[in-house]
Order: C-alpha cells, then structure tokens, then sequence
C-alpha cells in the first residue's frame, strides 16, 4: 500500500530576469491636451450701507447681546430683510448675528423654510 505524503513542495529560487522597457513613441495625431486658465470670479459687491440692512444688523447685534441665540438673531434679520437678495441677507447674517459664511448659508435656508412654514395657513 502506498500512502500519499502531504509535504509542500519546495520550489527552487529563481533569479527573476529584468523585464526589457519597451520605447514609448508619442503618437503624431494625438492632440495636446492643456488645460484651460482658470476663470476669476470676484465676489459680489453687497452695499451694506442702506438704512434697513443696518437697522437689521444692528436688531440682530442687540438681540445677541442681549443673550438671545443666534438663530433668534438671524430669524429677526431675515423677516426685516425678507425682500432682499439672498447674499444681502446671508451678508447681514454675517454682521448681525455674528455667523460664519457657511453657517449664514444654512441659517437662510432655515430661516427661508420656517417663513414660508408660518406663512401658509391662510
């Protein structure tokens, strides 16, 4: 009877011959592909200075002064500012309740949403 072994097999140690690097030719036809000057965008230029933003900011500075949140503060701006631009609005934003320019963003939509929320029940 013979019994099979399981035993690994042992592989003799090849040295691995050096792969040849083929010569690449660039192809004549193939257009060249460069990249496009980068456009300037320059931000908008928000005039802060009418009297109902400024009475908006400054409502929005008393409110967090006074120890109100900043959504409080930003809610109130947004119903003075209701019929402005949404830049002058997230720019009062920024002033007023002392938020960041992402956080202004975020608080316009909420604000937008609870606005119109407020305003459907006729």
């Amino acid at each position: 009877m013979n019994k099979a072994v399981n035993t690994p097999a042992v592989k003799a140690e090849t040295a691995a011959a050096p792969k040849a690097e083929k010569a690449v030719e660039p192809v004549a036809s193939a257009p060249v592909m460069t990249e496009a000057p980068a456009k300037v965008v320059e931000p908008k230029k928000i005039d802060l200075n009418k009297q109902s933003i400024k009475e908006a900011i400054a409502k929005g500075k008393a409110l967090i002064k006074d120890g109100k949140s900043k959504a409080d503060a930003a809610m109130e701006i947004f119903v003075a500012l209701k019929d402005e631009d949404k830049d002058v609005v997230i720019a009062a934003f920024i002033q007023g309740a002392t938020l960041t320019e992402k956080g202004a963003v975020t608080y316009w939509y909420n604000c937008r949403r609870k606005a119109k929320k407020t305003a459907k029940p006729e």
